[in-house]
C-alpha cells in the first residue's frame, strides 16, 4: 500500500543525474527522457527525489529502448520504501542492538523525528534488515577481508533451544573472530542432516583457504561422526560449558539440597513484618485518635490527619526482611557459582550486619526492639546451634532457683548466643 502523505508536508528537493551518460551500446551521449519522483522520509526531515532518466537518442539503437537510473539513488533510499537508509539503519539498530520493541521504536520516530509509520511498516523493515544482515555475514568477499589475517580457524557447532513449537536451531560460529557464519532450524538432528551443516562449514574453509585448527561441541552422535567424517585428522574436544555443567550435576544436587535446608532454617519473615506493621497501626491509631480530640472553644484546627509515625528500628527490621527474602528467592548462578553457595555468603553477610547494629546499639528505643525481636529470635535464631555448656548450666541454675523467669528475658538470652555463632 502506497504512503499517504499530508497536503501541506515541506519536502527537501534532491536531484539526481546519471553519472556516466555514455550509451553502453554505441557510445554516444544520452539524454533526458522522463523524471521520476519520490518521497521518503530521512532522520532531517521529508525529502523529494527527483531521477533524471536518460536513454539513447539513436532510435536504431539498443539503448533508446532502455532507461537509466541515476547510480546514486540506492545509496539514498531502497525503492519501494518510505524511509531512507539512515532511518532503515537506526530502525534495524535499535531493534537488534538495543532490544527496542515495535511499539516503542514506532513512538520514538514519531517524538523525535516526526516520521509516521505504522506498525506493520516497521516489522516488514525490520524483516529486510534481518536478511540483509544475514547475506552481510554470508558474502564471500568480506569473509575473506575478515580473516585475512587470521592462519587457522576454530569451528564450533550447537543447538539452541527454540521456542514452543518450533524446529531447533543449530548454529555454526567461529571464535577467533567470534563470528556466525550460518544457522539452521533442523526438524531432526540425524547425523545426515548434521553432517549436511559440516560440509557447509566445510566447503566455507576451502573457499578461504584457511586450515582448521579445533572444533568445539558437546558429545553429541551426530556431532561427533560427522566432524570425524568430514574433517579427519582435526582435534575435536568438548565444549567446555558442556562440560562443566556435566561435570557439576553432582554438585549442584548437594548445593539445591543445602538451599532447602537453609530456607527451612530462615523462617518467620512474615511474623515479624506482621509485628512491625500491626504496631505502626496502633502507634497510627493513637496519633488520630489524639488529632480528633475537641480542640478548645475559639480555636479551629484544620482537618489534616498527621501521617504514621515510624520508628527508624522498625523501619531496619522491615529492610533487613527485604534483604533475607531476596536471598532466599534468588535461585541464580552456574556451576562455577553454585546459587546455594551464593545464599549462604549473603545470609552470612547479613548476620554480621546485624550482629553490628546490635553491637554499636544502632536500632532505636528499646520498647520498639523489644516488641519485634521477640518473633525473629523464636523463628530464625533458634535453630543455630546453642553453645552445650551454656545451657546445661542454665538448667542447673534453673533448678536450684524455684522463682519463674522473665519471660522476655528468656527468650531474648537464646538469640543472643545463637548471633554469636
Amino acid at each position: 500500500m502506497p504512503y499517504h502523505w499530508p497536503k501541506d508536508t515541506d519536502f527537501a528537493l534532491l536531484e539526481l543525474d546519471v553519472l556516466d551518460r555514455d550509451c553502453p551500446f554505441c557510445g554516444r551521449l544520452m539524454h533526458i527522457c522522463d523524471h521520476r519522483y519520490r518521497h521518503f522520509h530521512s532522520l532531517e526531515g521529508p525529502v523529494e527525489l527527483v531521477c533524471k532518466l536518460n536513454h539513447c537518442p539513436d532510435r536504431a539503437c539498443q539503448g533508446h529502448a532502455k532507461t537509466k537510473s541515476p547510480e546514486l539513488e540506492m545509496t539514498i533510499a531502497l525503492p519501494r520504501m518510505a524511509i531512507g537508509w539512515d532511518v532503515f539503519c537506526w530502525i534495524g539498530h535499535r531493534r537488534f542492538s538495543r532490544h527496542w520493541s515495535i511499539t516503542q521504536i514506532q513512538s520514538e520516530l514519531s517524538d523525535q523525528y516526526h516520521i509516521k509509520i505504522s506498525d506493520d511498516s516497521i516489522s516488514s523493515y525490520i524483516q529486510s534488515y534481518q536478511a540483509m544482515l544475514a547475506a552481510r555475514q554470508e558474502d564471500p568477499p568480506t569473509l575473506r577481508q575478515q580473516y585475512q589475517s587470521v592462519d587457522e580457524v576454530v569451528l564450533c557447532i550447537d543447538g539452541l533451544q527454540p521456542e514452543k513449537g518450533h524446529e531447533t536451531l543449530y548454529v555454526v560460529r567461529e571464535l577467533t573472530q567470534k563470528r556466525v557464519w550460518f544457522a539452521e532450524p533442523l526438524i531432526s538432528a540425524t547425523a545426515q542432516e548434521v553432517r549436511r551443516l559440516i560440509a557447509k562449514a566445510k566447503q566455507w574453509v576451502e573457499s578461504m583457504d584457511k586450515k582448521v585448527g579445533l572444533w568445539l561441541s558437546d558429545r553429541q552422535d551426530a556431532f561427533v561422526t560427522g566432524i570425524a567424517v568430514e574433517f579427519p585428522g582435526v582435534p575435536h574436544r568438548y565444549c567446555e560449558n558442556h562440560f562443566l555443567r556435566d561435570v557439576a550435576k553432582p554438585v549442584l544436587e548437594v548445593d539445591s539440597h543445602a538451599k532447602v535446608t537453609m530456607r527451612k532454617k530462615v523462617r518467620g519473615l512474615r511474623k515479624i513484618e506482621q509485628a512491625v506493621l500491626k504496631q505502626q497501626g496502633v502507634e497510627a491509631l493513637k496519633d488520630t485518635t489524639a488529632a480528633d480530640a475537641d480542640p478548645p472553644a475559639g480555636v479551629v484546627v484544620p482537618a489534616i490527619a498527621s501521617p504514621p509515625r515510624t520508628d527508624s528500628a522498625e523501619a531496619v527490621v522491615l529492610d533487613y526482611c527485604a534483604a533475607v527474602r531476596g536471598i532466599v528467592n534468588d535461585d541464580q548462578g552456574g556451576p562455577l557459582q553454585p546459587p546455594g553457595l551464593r545464599m549462604a555468603e549473603a545470609l552470612s553477610e547479613v548476620r554480621e550486619s546485624i550482629q553490628r547494629n546490635l553491637d554499636e546499639e544502632k536500632g532505636g528505643s528499646q520498647r520498639s526492639n523489644l516488641a519485634v525481636w521477640p518473633v525473629a529470635s523464636t523463628e530464625v535464631s533458634t535453630p543455630c546451634g546453642v553453645n552445650t555448656r551454656q545451657s546445661e548450666a542454665t538448667s542447673k541454675r534453673s533448678r536450684k532457683s524455684r522463682r519463674p523467669l522473665n519471660p522476655k528475658a528468656a527468650v531474648v538470652r537464646p538469640a543472643r548466643r545463637g548471633s554469636r555463632n
